[in-house]
């Protein structure tokens, strides 16, 4: 029972936050062409989020593994209302998207969330367990993106506001929540490293086997996504004549098919056939889902498809989180986590920048070229299987 506990409160913490995000996310694009952003403007508003968590990750893993994962996701949610509050201000003001940038700088800099909250699950689980504790991550985002994309289409209809204003409600209760609910993890106080930014310990952690691996298929996989995220409201808007409250069902959708893969199917599969399987299947149905997506221009055919894409990736993002804590030390894995934060940052930078400006070419170009490359961590799957045991934890 004391285990189940912190992981009930971290994952509440981590859905409640999340619906903010999915409120924002499906609007943002189509956001920034009401305000001008055309090209590469559209394309930095979307990746300035991804910019800053790729400078501060890192940092927030240390200094929760210094000072606490607790203090550090309630920063991150202090953060996350702050930020999003200014997205509700920027249709009020005279500079909409000045305001929107600062919003989502903002969201950024205090998005050491995610991260810290996946040290926290490691902290808290056992070696056999971490797999499925990974993967209530993936079903709070799921479950966020369920409902907060569709929850944003409908604020969008009372008014330009109401989605960030929607979404910071929903970050304060999140506050609120983790800190009458949110314990500090016991395993992590006994394990607790002294160092605020340790480079020499990442530096060691990446000579590990397989840990290059893990990070580069993490890599791949999220910029493979965020390549779908970025132009998939563009995708619906031009081809589909889809409406901002469209949109966000679409986004709902298959938010709907991520909290089922990741809170039932990826649960099973972990314990049944392992990692290393799943890092097999999941960039197969990326690639394919990401490939249909493109080739269809039937609303029938779109419906069918796009979940793949969800699914595999669902499948990829636990299995990475958890053999990297499982190759790290304790006293270390708030600032390996940390990295694999801010490399997939990185990768939300790229994966947007490239499928916009892939977009401005051709609508179905993007999706062609993401289904290529969904397929090169296939390369790293054997080396990944053959970590010695020493570097097993």
């Amino acid at each position: 029972m004391k285990r189940r506990s912190p992981l009930l409160a971290v994952f509440l913490t981590v859905v409640i936050d999340l619906l903010g995000f999915g409120i924002v996310l499906p609007l943002l694009p189509l956001y920034g062409k009401l305000y001008d952003a055309q090209g590469s403007t559209l394309a930095l508003l979307f990746i300035s989020f991804s910019g800053m968590q790729f400078l501060t990750a890192p940092i927030w893993g240390r200094l929760s593994d210094r000072f606490g994962r607790r203090p550090i996701i309630l920063v991150g949610l202090w953060g996350s209302f702050g930020s999003y509050t200014l997205f509700g201000l920027a249709p009020m003001t005279g500079a909409p998207l000045a305001v929107l940038f600062v919003s989502r700088l903002l969201a950024g800099t205090f998005g050491g969330t995610i991260s810290t909250a996946s040290a926290y699950i490691a902290d808290v689980t056992s070696r056999e367990e971490r797999a499925r504790g990974m993967a209530l991550i993936g079903a709070a985002f799921g479950i966020g993106f369920t409902i907060g994309p569709a929850v944003g289409g409908l604020g969008d209809l009372i008014s330009r506001s109401a989605p960030g204003f929607i979404a910071a409600g929903f970050s304060l209760l999140a506050v609120l929540y983790a800190l009458k609910n949110l314990p500090e993890p016991e395993r992590h106080r006994e394990h607790a490293s002294h160092t605020w930014l340790d480079l020499n310990a990442l530096g060691a952690a990446l000579g590990r086997q397989a840990i290059g691996a893990l990070l580069t298929t993490g890599f791949i996989a999220v910029a493979c996504f965020a390549l779908l995220e970025s132009t998939l409201s563009l995708l619906g808007k031009e081809v589909y004549d889809f409406s901002p409250f469209q949109v966000g069902l679409l986004f709902s959708y298959l938010g709907f098919w991520s909290a089922v893969n990741q809170g039932v199917v990826v649960r099973r599969l972990l314990k049944s056939v392992g990692e290393e399987t799943l890092l097999v299947i999941g960039p197969i149905l990326l690639a394919v889902g990401l490939l249909g997506i493109g080739v269809v221009d039937s609303l029938w055919a779109l419906a069918l498809l796009s979940p793949l894409p969800v699914l595999g990736f669902g499948m990829i993002t636990p299995s990475t989180s958890s053999l990297l804590s499982r190759r790290t030390p304790p006293t270390e894995q708030g600032g390996v986590l940390g990295l694999n934060q801010s490399l997939q940052s990185l990768s939300r930078i790229i994966g947007p920048y490239a499928g916009i400006a892939l977009f401005e070419l051709s609508p179905p170009l993007p999706f062609y070229i993401g289904a290529g490359v969904a397929l090169v961590p296939l390369l790293f799957v054997a080396h990944i299987r053959r970590a010695p045991p020493a570097e097993r934890y």
